[in-house]
């Protein structure tokens, strides 16, 4: 069993997984993350600073919640962050829609099997032969 000090708060916890961070803090990260989809429903044309000053989050973690395409924004929405491959500006993810289908391609291409010819049965007798071993 692991056991870390909270990122957060600085408790002993016991560490399963993903952030390290103990339940009580996870659970008001969450409370927070819903406040801040609320007041983003509300407000659509809010700003990440306006966002993070009004809900007490910082901006670094609304732009993470937004790479981790838990938060998406309308497309006439003023906060856009820049494709990791390209820098196309992107409402949610990592990655525009074009980087995307690319990876997913070049993805795709390395795991294609080769077409071979076909293979010729073997008679079944020919494994079947006695073999034996010198002493």
């Amino acid at each position: 069993m692991d056991v870390r000090n909270c990122k957060d708060c600085g408790k002993l916890f016991n560490y399963i997984g993903g952030m390290p961070l103990c339940q009580a803090c996870l659970k008001r990260l969450d409370d927070k993350f819903v406040q801040v989809k609320a007041y983003i429903y509300d407000h659509p044309g809010a700003g990440v600073n306006e966002v993070a000053e009004e809900n007490d989050v910082t901006a670094s973690q609304i732009r993470k919640w937004i790479r981790e395409e838990r938060l998406a924004f309308s497309d006439d929405s003023p906060i856009g962050l820049a494709c990791e491959s390209c820098g196309e500006i992107i409402k949610t993810g990592r990655f525009c829609k074009k980087c995307k289908d690319k990876m997913a391609n070049n993805l795709g291409n390395l795991y294609q099997e080769k077409v071979s010819e076909p293979q010729v049965k073997k008679d079944p007798r020919d494994r079947a032969k006695m073999r034996f071993l010198d002493n």
